[in-house]
């Protein structure tokens, strides 16, 4: 598996654990004043089980040697009271901070979606969906604990600890010194401990985010795995990386079992040294009988504060571990930015410029040159343009610059003569709308899927509901998507996690239907009805026809049929703009043009070749469009993946 980004992108030097934590204060200052309460319940908690062996020494310095039986029940009760106590400070320490930590978890949530919504796409080009995944749900999970749990207690029991050995070493400083000169090794293995464990616990969480990502993308392409019988090669796949991930938490393990045995050892060997001496000075009357208890009682009550260090050590580490990997992506920049003093276009006539556009993506080694190279292509206002090209030329990328999803890195586009990044992005992307040949459609109703790009349907307004249903209506008319009215809900049913309950062709269309629905003054287009059997594809692009009448539009073309809707057409060739003109003029003039459209038709001819056995008729398709469309996913063009590997 090649390096993912969070690997390559790591800082030479990382931040302490503390300074690293303390970045989490702008999330956590809401809550703080509910975990300083909760540090102070779980204080004066432990402060009360330290003052219950004092309660024992005038126990048995008092009644107990005076053999007075009466005196014992008060001290008795009083041991009671403060137990009861000590309990009802822990239930305030729990009751304080829960809530919270779960406000806390959701606004760090809410910021790092709101970033990755902001990112570009170039961004998530580079990092798999896994380590997003893994950081937006279980890293922020264990931050929440750690702040509602571990700093809590990692601060008070550290409270607890000085406290109880200043209390020792009150009650005799001899014995109090050997027990803190014999907690020295646990400082010294502790801070050997946290450089370790910090770089397990880093790996550890980003192969979980690793195997998440395997995971996704199984589900995601089960489809070809079954098809193709790669199941047991795929399972072969995840064992690789689930068992690196098994290597490692076995690691994380034995270095928390290490430093548990130090935590376990040392204390019980300075309690026998304690006992020893204390013994001693008891028989040589140094000590008495009940400070000797008291002594040890309270060396008991240090047991857990102390044997907790190594766990809340531990569990810090992974909290400083899951905060880099959260603020990894908090930190990572955004190069495609709205523009301090925006411009608007507020009736805007839809005239796309390209003036020396070019372009690269940002991996791409500088030896291979500009993929876009020097682009100047004016779309009129109204008008349709085709960019016809070979396979790599460029195309797709050229329309993914008109709504900055990339930003060009020379030249630049023009809407009504207004530069795109003088734009906000929100405002551009109102402006123009792309429709996809890789359609995605989201977990939601037909409805939300083409009303999308128009915000103001999705308000409570009885007002507007008229005008969506029509919006709606004429937007499914145009891209021949009726099928949608025979599903169980009709244009309410939901269409499933990326619309994968529906076919390609079925997918296209309601893309399609989303771009014509956003009523842009820009249409852009890429090759949108490649999984289309001809017969829809010709009803589809009629009907085209009557918005493209009075709407500027680019349309990638990988179909003669579909050049036959343009105006124009612009021939893209290595890079550049090599001629433009109608179909006709570059089809007579144009050598390069006619060999790209000769290649088009036999492509059609291939795919109508190959699907001749299996195209269906629309009554099929009314009553089963999931079936209807099987010959869609038959004639439709190869995948992006594919595309990209033939580009390469």
């Amino acid at each position: 598996m090649s390096a993912t980004p969070h690997n390559k992108d790591q800082p030479a030097e990382r931040t302490s654990a503390v300074r690293a934590l303390f970045r989490l204060r702008e999330y956590a200052r809401p809550a703080l004043p509910a975990i300083a309460a909760g540090m102070g319940a779980s204080l004066a908690s432990q402060l009360i089980a330290l003052s219950i062996p004092q309660v024992l020494q005038a126990v048995v310095d008092g009644p107990l040697s005076d053999g007075d039986a009466s005196a014992i029940w008060p001290l008795a009760g009083l041991v009671f009271g403060l137990g009861v106590l000590e309990a009802v400070m822990i239930a305030l320490r729990r009751w304080f901070v829960l809530t919270p930590g779960t406000k806390v978890e959701a606004s760090m949530r809410n910021a790092l979606y709101a970033k990755l919504q902001d990112l570009p796409v170039s961004f998530h080009d580079r990092w798999p969906s896994g380590q997003l995944l893994s950081r937006s749900m279980s890293d922020l999970g264990l931050i929440r604990r750690w702040l509602s749990f571990g700093l809590v207690l990692l601060v008070v029991n550290l409270i607890v600890i000085v406290v109880g050995l200043g209390i020792l070493i009150s009650m005799n400083w001899m014995l109090g010194v050997v027990f803190l000169v014999c907690s020295i090794p646990l400082w010294i293995i502790g801070f050997r401990f946290e450089g370790r464990y910090s770089e397990v616990s880093r790996r550890s969480q980003d192969q979980a985010g690793d195997l998440a990502t395997a995971v996704e993308e199984s589900v995601h392409g089960i489809r070809v795995l079954k098809a193709f019988g790669r199941g047991k090669h795929a399972l072969s796949s995840f064992r690789v990386r689930a068992e690196s991930l098994r290597s490692t938490e076995m690691e994380k393990a034995r270095l928390e079992a290490s430093i548990w045995a130090w935590i376990i050892l040392v204390p019980a060997v300075a309690l026998a040294g304690c006992l020893v001496l204390g013994v001693w000075l008891a028989s040589q009357g140094v000590l008495t009988v009940g400070e000797l208890v008291a002594f040890f009682a309270t060396a008991t009550v240090l047991a857990w504060p102390i044997e907790s260090i190594g766990f809340l050590l531990a569990f810090s580490l992974d909290a400083r571990t899951a905060t880099d990997r959260f603020f990894d992506i908090l930190d990572s920049e955004n190069a495609i930015t709205d523009p301090e003093r925006p411009v608007s276009v507020e009736q805007p006539l839809g005239e796309l410029a390209f003036s020396g556009v070019r372009f690269r993506y940002q991996d791409s080694p500088e030896r291979f040159g500009d993929l876009l190279d020097g682009i100047d292509l004016v779309v009129e206002p109204g008008e349709t343009m085709a960019l016809v090209g070979l396979t790599g030329s460029g195309k797709t990328t050229l329309t993914a610059l008109t709504t900055r999803l990339y930003d060009v890195t020379g030249g630049s586009i023009t809407l009504d003569g207004v530069d795109i990044r003088a734009l906000t992005r929100e405002e551009l992307r109102t402006h123009i709308a792309m429709a996809f040949e890789d359609a995605t459609l989201f977990s939601a109703s037909v409805r939300e899927n083409v009303l999308l790009g128009r915000p103001e349907f999705g308000e409570d307004d009885p007002a507007l509901a008229a005008e969506a249903e029509r919006v709606l209506d004429e937007a499914l008319s145009i891209a021949q998507a009726s099928f949608v009215y025979d599903l169980p809900d009709g244009v309410d049913t939901k269409v499933g996690e990326e619309g994968m309950s529906l076919s390609g062709g079925q997918r296209q269309r309601l893309a399609l239907a989303r771009a014509v629905a956003a009523s842009p003054a820009v249409l852009v287009l890429d090759d949108p009805l490649s999984a289309l059997d001809v017969a829809t594809e010709a009803r589809v692009e009629a009907e085209l026809r009557r918005v493209l009448a009075s709407t500027t539009a680019l349309i990638v073309a990988h179909r003669p049929s579909t050049v036959m809707l343009a105006d124009r057409v612009a021939l893209l060739e290595d890079g550049r703009i090599t001629a433009v003109g109608t179909h006709s003029e570059l089809l007579r003039e144009n050598e390069h043009y006619a060999f790209v459209i000769s290649s088009l038709e036999d492509e059609v001819k291939r795919e109508a070749a190959e699907a001749s056995g299996l195209l269906v008729t629309d009554a099929a398709e009314a009553s089963d469009p999931i079936e209807a469309d099987a010959a869609e996913y038959t004639s439709s063009d190869t995948g992006p993946i594919e595309r990209e590997e033939a580009n390469r």
